[in-house]
């Protein structure tokens, strides 16, 4: 697997679980201390991040970030 297609992989998998969890985008950066574009550039695969602001994701989430892997 490509980096490029892990990358949109997570980013469909972080968009699928904040509408699981009826988050905006702008309440996701409230929750994890970015901003909104930060997560809208996520969201499209536009944005590499670190494994930090994945946890950080996961976490807001509340969910385990494997589940952003699969």
């Amino acid at each position: 697997m490509e980096h490029i297609d892990i990358l949109k992989k997570v980013a469909f998998n972080i968009k699928i679980q904040r509408m699981k969890k009826h988050l905006t985008q702008y309440q996701l950066a409230e929750l994890i201390n970015v901003h909104e574009k930060y997560i809208g550039k996520i969201e499209t695969g536009r944005q590499n991040i670190t494994l930090r602001t994945l946890f950080r994701i996961a976490q807001a989430l509340d969910i385990e970030m494997n589940l952003l892997f699969i």
